[in-house]
This record gives C-alpha cells, sequence and structure tokens, in this order.
C-alpha cells in the first residue's frame, strides 16, 4: 500500500468500480491516498485524511509530493505562461487543495510543469482559520450534490468537513460516521457553532436563531431560521433531531 497523491483538480470517488456507481465522496488536487487494490481500470484508495474508502479511476498519480500551500478560495484559476504573459485555462484548483510551490512569480506560483495559480488566492500550509463561519459561509448559494466537496457542488457532511479538512484535522466523511465522532452537548440551547444531526442530516447553528446547511430539497447551500428547519425536517422527511454538538470541541 504505498502512498500516492493526487494530482488533478477533483477525482469522484465511487462506492463500487463502476462509472454508474453511487459517488460517496471525492478527491482533491494533493490528497494523499494509498492504494489498496487495482484492476485495469480502476483502483481502489483508502484516503489519509479521513480513512476513507472507494474506487477512483486508473490514472497517474504523484509519489513524491511536499505540500507547501493550499487553496485559500472557492476556486482558483489555472493559468499557463506564455512569453512573459499568464494567460487563463478552463480549469481551476478548489478550496482546501494542497500544492507545492515548483517557481515564482510577483503574482503567480507555479505548482507543476507551466501550471501557475494566483499567490493571493492561496495561504501556507500550516495556515490555521479559526473562524470557522468564514469558510463554511463561502459555499453559500453553491449547489447540493450528494458527495461532492467543492462549490460545484457539495453535500451537507462535506459542508461541515471542509473546514476541518482545510486545517488538517481529523473529522469524518459521512454524517453517519460524524454523528459518532462528535461529542454530546450538555444543554439543548442552540448557539453559534452548534452543529446539529438527524439521521442521514447534518449542519451548523451561525447563531442562535441562523442555521446553514447543504440542503438536497432546496439543491443548495442557503441559511435558514433554526426552529423552522428542524419542524420542516420532521413535516417533510419524518426526522427529527438526533444530537447537537459544537464544532469548537473539535
Amino acid at each position: 500500500m504505498k502512498n500516492k497523491f493526487f494530482n488533478h483538480p477533483v477525482a469522484n470517488i465511487y462506492s463500487k468500480p463502476l462509472s454508474n456507481s453511487d459517488v460517496s465522496s471525492q478527491i482533491l488536487y494533493g490528497e494523499k491516498f494509498k492504494i489498496l487494490s487495482k484492476n485495469k481500470n480502476w483502483v481502489k484508495i483508502k484516503t489519509d485524511f479521513d480513512n476513507y474508502i472507494g474506487y477512483i479511476k486508473v490514472n497517474k498519480f504523484n509519489q513524491n509530493f511536499n505540500p507547501t500551500d493550499k487553496v485559500y478560495k472557492l476556486k482558483t484559476k489555472i493559468f499557463k505562461k506564455v512569453h512573459d504573459k499568464f494567460l487563463p485555462t478552463s480549469n481551476y484548483l478548489y478550496f482546501a487543495s494542497g500544492v507545492s510551490i515548483k517557481n515564482f512569480n510577483k503574482n503567480y506560483i507555479e505548482f507543476e510543469k507551466n501550471k501557475w495559480i494566483k499567490k493571493s488566492d492561496t495561504k501556507k500550509i500550516n495556515h490555521y482559520e479559526y473562524n470557522f463561519l468564514k469558510i463554511i459561509k463561502l459555499f453559500l448559494g453553491s449547489k447540493y450534490l450528494w458527495g461532492g466537496k467543492t462549490c460545484k457542488g457539495i453535500d451537507c457532511s462535506a459542508l461541515i468537513q471542509i473546514y476541518f479538512y482545510y486545517n488538517r484535522i481529523f473529522f469524518p466523511r459521512d454524517s453517519k460516521d460524524q454523528i459518532k465522532f462528535c461529542r454530546k452537548k450538555r444543554d439543548n440551547k442552540f448557539s453559534k457553532g452548534d452543529i446539529i444531526f438527524w439521521n442521514g442530516h447534518v449542519g451548523m447553528c451561525i447563531s442562535k436563531s441562523k442555521f446553514i446547511h447543504a440542503y438536497g430539497p432546496k439543491k443548495k447551500v442557503l441559511i435558514m431560521p433554526i426552529n423552522f428547519t428542524i419542524r420542516l425536517i420532521q413535516r417533510t422527511a419524518k426526522l427529527v433531531v438526533k444530537k447537537i454538538s459544537n464544532i469548537r470541541k473539535y
């Protein structure tokens, strides 16, 4: 089981080695993983950050990689340098992706041969963002996507996990594992940073009365009143709150 690093902007992790199987998660540029097994078209992997197991398509992956910086914007455009001019491509790297700087320019950094991103869109790899709302609110309006982890599409559990992934602190990927991992809050009074769990759904309080989540029925990340949301989910999905924790505990 050799360590590898993912060297493409983003890819789906499938539950089975089939393109029409469920997308259970995604892997971002710079993520470290181990190959558990492989066949002609697929590799079974285990991600290093959260021990997530699934299948990605066979490709050439980096083996020697030392991330120096990480993306601190929802997405950063990839440029190519032609005659001292930086020309935009159609590709991006996404929030929290880790890169290894190969070369510098005044305003750009090169992370692969003739692949450049804006220096202002990055932070050092050891940068710690204490403001969890600053990160989670970045995704407001992003499309809901089961298994998604980027602004192109994100699901409810990834919206919580992305704060921890940016800071490189372990936190489970799926809500069923997050609810087991998180410690229960002693009281039921809502406050900023509270993580509310249902069976199969999770979101976070941004104040005593407001709540942010990637909400499937509305197909996007949005802010809603806490008590209204609880009643709505109980009425439409027949689910009740199972646990309340707080993001500051981890």
